[in-house]
This record gives structure tokens, C-alpha cells and sequence, in this order.
């Protein structure tokens, strides 16, 4: 049984972390992989014995932070998929996926150079893809995409939405719009 200052303690502890992932991220985001550990201790207002006692590195943290901005988007896409019109949660799902990697284009960078790829893990991948498939079911029985659509075909555009985003290869959005388009019934 846990004391009342063992819950206080785990608390701080939850509570150190996210603010120490947040201010990491915003940090990724806007100056890159050269971002010091003291300059991400300093802007969550932690020491940073404590941001190294959870994050002996900065690609343990960088890990942490590309976790902590997966979850997040496993969270509104399941969100989303509560959607009245799954068609709409579809659109939703898809801007906000635009949204995440074009405000975190910065983050991307800095998580494929720690690990190599900024590819979500694969339980990651399972999850957005499960969402997207009860999406697509649901729009389907209502005859908003074609009977061949497929999660394949929503991770396709994904990840092709990623590569408009990152080259910069035209207005994202559009992309998406386009795409949507593409999974109506022929």
C-alpha cells in the first residue's frame, strides 16, 4: 500500500517527465538535434540530475519524446474515430497526421537522425492502422469510400502526406483532399 508521500513522489515524478518531454519536443522542434540536455532541463524547470536519472542520454530521450508524440496520436485518432460521420473522422484523422508531422517537422528530423528513421514503432503503426481501419469499415457501410480501400491505402497516404511534408513538395493539405478523393466509390 502506497503512502500518501510515496503517491506525492510519483506524481512529481509523472508530472517532472511530461514536462521535461514537452519542453524537449518544442525544443527538437524548433532548434534540432543540437539542442543540449542543460537547455532541456533548463525550459521544463528541472535539474538536471533529475532529467538525466530518467534520460541517460539524449537518444533515450529523443526515444522517450518520439513515444510521447506517437501516443499522443494514437489518442485523438482514436479520438476521431468516434466520429458521427466516419468519412469526416477519416478527413480528421488524415489533417491531423498533416498537422503533428508539419508542426513537428523539426522533431522528425532530430528522431530519424537519433534512431535511424522517424517510422513509428511498429505497435505504433498497428494502432493508427487499427483506427483507420474501423474508419474505413464504418465509411464503407455507409457507402463514403470504395469497397477496395484498405489500411494499406491509408498508410500509403500517410506516408506519402510525410514526404510532401518533409521535401516540401506543395501545400499538404491539398495532398490530403486529393487523397480523400481517391478513397470515394468509383
Amino acid at each position: 500500500m502506497s503512502t500518501p508521500r510515496t503517491r506525492k513522489t510519483r506524481t512529481d515524478a509523472e508530472r517532472n517527465r511530461d514536462r521535461v518531454l514537452e519542453a524537449a519536443r518544442a525544443l527538437f522542434a524548433e532548434s534540432g538535434y543540437e539542442v543540449q540536455m542543460s537547455e532541456v532541463a533548463r525550459a521544463a524547470g528541472v535539474g538536471i540530475g533529475t532529467l538525466y536519472r530518467k534520460f541517460p542520454t539524449r537518444e533515450a530521450l529523443i526515444e522517450a519524446v518520439a513515444e510521447h508524440r506517437a501516443a499522443d496520436i494514437v489518442a485523438a485518432a482514436r479520438r476521431l474515430a468516434d466520429a458521427d460521420d466516419p468519412a469526416q473522422g477519416l478527413a480528421r484523422f488524415l489533417h491531423h497526421m498533416g498537422e503533428v508531422l508539419s508542426d513537428d517537422r523539426g522533431m522528425s528530423e532530430v528522431v530519424e537522425k537519433a534512431m535511424g528513421s522517424s517510422e513509428p514503432r511498429e505497435e505504433t503503426r498497428e494502432a493508427l492502422l487499427a483506427v483507420a481501419a474501423e474508419l474505413i469499415d464504418r465509411a464503407r457501410a455507409r457507402g463514403a469510400v470504395g469497397q477496395e480501400v484498405t489500411t494499406g491505402d491509408v498508410n500509403m497516404i500517410i506516408c506519402g502526406l510525410a514526404a510532401v511534408i518533409r521535401n516540401e513538395a506543395g501545400d499538404w493539405r491539398r495532398y490530403v483532399e486529393v487523397a480523400l478523393g481517391g478513397l470515394r466509390p468509383l
